[in-house]
């Protein structure tokens, strides 16, 4: 099982960037359980953005709350965070989560830069 995370990039403050993350290998869409995004900025932990279970429901991180949207397409195994209102402090690297069956995976990083 791979996840491809792509949409990151620089942008300034105010502005909008879509995530997306793709899940692939042998696997069924209704095995996908949880899709979420973190971020972790230079020196700081890891920390959750938003999350998304299978049936659609969503929980977000204070910091981003209406923000940010996550959604997912399931028949393409896909999750995207759509991020409007940009701010500096949300520059870092995100990471995409699938809880696949029982196990969880994590894709690589894509940088997100907010300049003010």
């Amino acid at each position: 099982v791979q996840l491809q995370a792509s949409g990151g990039g620089l942008v300034r403050a105010g502005g909008s960037l879509r995530l997306s993350c793709a899940a692939s290998g042998s696997i069924f869409s209704f095995e996908i359980r949880r899709m979420s995004w973190y971020r972790q900025a230079p020196g700081k932990q890891r920390e959750l953005v938003a999350l998304i279970e299978s049936g659609g429901s969503t929980n977000y991180a204070n910091s981003v709350k209406g923000r940010f949207t996550i959604s997912r397409d399931n028949a393409k195994n896909t999750v995207y965070l759509q991020m409007n209102s940009l701010k500096p402090e949300d520059t870092a690297v995100y990471y995409c989560h699938a809880v696949i069956t029982t196990a969880g995976y994590w894709g690589q990083g894509t940088q997100v830069t907010v300049s003010s």
